[in-house]
């Protein structure tokens, strides 16, 4: 019996793939269903983080721009969307793309004077703005609408009779929404000519600009495309926890996206689901071992994470794959 042929495998393995796919979204689909209310309020910030990451790993992984400060871009978005809900009562699902329309602006508005800096430079840019934010606001000025120290809280929105939920499985599902469709945006940007330009910018920016890549308009765009992905989980991350405050922003929120870039793997699409699941469970899971020095705990976690999967969760498991392929072909 003779071997399937190239394209044969091909449409075999993408039938796998969306094989694959169907049952992933089923399991996300049944999930508020089959665990605690709590457990569904931790996925649902899973999915949230999964958000603000893909968009880190836009700028990051695909277009080579290191961000230490995009805490700072998902504080615009909870804050666009806690003004808009707290002070003129807009609906909570329309705030989620007006804080992704303010957040595109903001982001793109600092990539401009960012493109004169490139690698740890840009870092230290960016670090600076992570720094600054909660501290603009609790500016004075700003207090009446930000709340100053005491932050904003929101009411919690409650599902439709119809659909027999409660608020955290209605949450869920329009996080969900709203995950499937900017993972969908992600994916056909990033196979398409410009997400080739982002990474050749990325490996060779000489050669990108010899083939007639706008280098600069590209840069720019990326960052407010990686913003605006931010700032919409931001959003959606305010709506979900009701409340929002300048502590709750602060440098570590940053830092924590980069680690969930890192672990997840850089790069990659999939990594960014990896890295929300990471940044939201493992500190708990910390915790739970250790009540006495749980960052202790959690600084070894990453230690481990880096040593057996230096490319990240989606590296190691594309590694994995590759290998269970050649070993069936032999």
């Amino acid at each position: 019996m003779s071997e399937p042929t190239r394209p044969t495998r091909r449409a075999m393995l993408s039938l796998a793939q969306l094989i694959g796919l169907v049952l992933v979204l089923a399991l996300a689909c049944a999930l508020p269903f089959v665990v605690s209310n709590y457990r569904v309020f931790q996925f649902t910030l899973a999915l949230i983080y999964a958000i603000a990451l893909l968009g880190l790993n836009m700028l990051t992984g695909f277009n080579g721009q290191i961000s230490l400060g995009h805490g700072a871009f998902y504080a615009i978005g909870a804050y666009t969307a806690a003004i808009l809900m707290d002070k003129f009562g807009v609906p909570y699902w329309l705030t989620v793309p007006a804080a992704g329309a303010v957040c595109l602006v903001a982001g793109f508005l600092f990539g401009l004077p960012a493109l004169r800096l490139e690698g740890v430079y840009l870092a230290l840019a960016t670090f600076a703005l992570a720094v600054a934010m909660p501290q603009l606001l609790k500016y004075k000025g700003l207090e009446a609408w930000t709340g100053g120290v005491q932050g904003i809280v929101i009411v919690k929105p409650d599902a439709p009779p119809w659909s027999g939920l409660s608020q955290d499985q209605w949450l869920y599902f329009v996080v969900l929404a709203f995950a499937l469709a900017l993972f969908a945006i992600g994916w056909n940007l990033l196979r398409g000519r410009i997400g080739r330009a982002m990474v050749a910018i990325r490996d060779q920016p000489i050669a990108a600009r010899a083939m007639g890549v706008n280098t600069a308009m590209v840069k720019s765009m990326t960052f407010g495309v990686s913003a605006m992905y931010t700032g919409i989980a931001g959003a959606l991350g305010a709506i979900v926890i009701q409340f929002v405050a300048p502590d709750s922003f602060t440098l570590f929120l940053s830092i924590s996206l980069v680690v969930g870039i890192v672990i997840g793997g850089l790069a990659s699409i999939s990594g960014a689901i990896y890295g929300g699941i990471f940044i939201q469970f493992i500190p708990n899971v910390a915790d739970q071992i250790s009540k006495a020095a749980p960052w202790a705990i959690y600084g070894v976690f990453l230690i481990v994470f880096m040593y057996v999967m230096p490319t990240g969760v989606a590296g190691f498991i594309r590694i994995l794959v590759g290998r269970l392929k050649r070993g069936r072909n032999r």
